[in-house]
């Protein structure tokens, strides 16, 4: 079984206007929202293999205070591109990846990371499914399980298991 993280950045600091878009860095709230969120995945043991990012700095922030929560290593491939994907184009990304990961992590933006999750979700409790479509804010984690071997992260082939919120921790 595979397992897809897909966690949004956490919240950007807008105390700057004149700082291009993808140099926003977080906020106070976002450094809190990124700690909690880690500190959740180290209690549940959600362990990526492998960690895709958006180089967006908001999203490398995000990513850098996982990593100083976690007590694990794990290779981060940071990659300008998932800051423009659509979702489509993220889906592909996703099926280039090596097919031995067990579990992939993609920290990025929205509208593409909740258009991915409703996409790549064909199942799950109906109240996961309602949260996602309702929203997806910042700092908030989809988890989604495949039964497919493979890197087959296809739409509507996925289990939505989780979906958890900065307030709701």
């Amino acid at each position: 079984m595979k397992t897809l993280f897909v966690l949004r950045h956490a919240k950007s600091s807008w105390d700057r206007p004149d700082l291009p878009d993808f140099e926003r860095p977080l906020a106070p709230r976002g450094r809190r929202a990124a700690r909690a969120m880690a500190d959740y995945m180290a209690r549940e043991s959600l362990r990526p293999d492998l960690v895709l990012c958006s180089s967006a700095r908001r999203a490398r922030e995000t990513m850098e205070h996982l990593q100083a929560a976690w007590d694990f290593e794990v290779p981060v491939l940071m990659e300008r591109e998932i800051y423009d994907f659509e979702a489509r184009e993220l889906e592909r990304r996703l099926t280039r990846l090596d097919p031995d990961l067990d579990a992939v992590m993609v920290i990025g933006h929205n509208p593409t990371l909740q258009d991915l999750v409703l996409r790549l979700a064909g199942m799950g409790p109906a109240e996961v499914l309602s949260g996602v479509h309702a929203k997806f804010p910042t700092a908030a984690l989809a988890v989604l399980t495949f039964e497919a071997p493979g890197n087959r992260f296809e739409a509507g082939t996925g289990n939505l298991s989780r979906f958890v919120r900065p307030r709701d921790l």
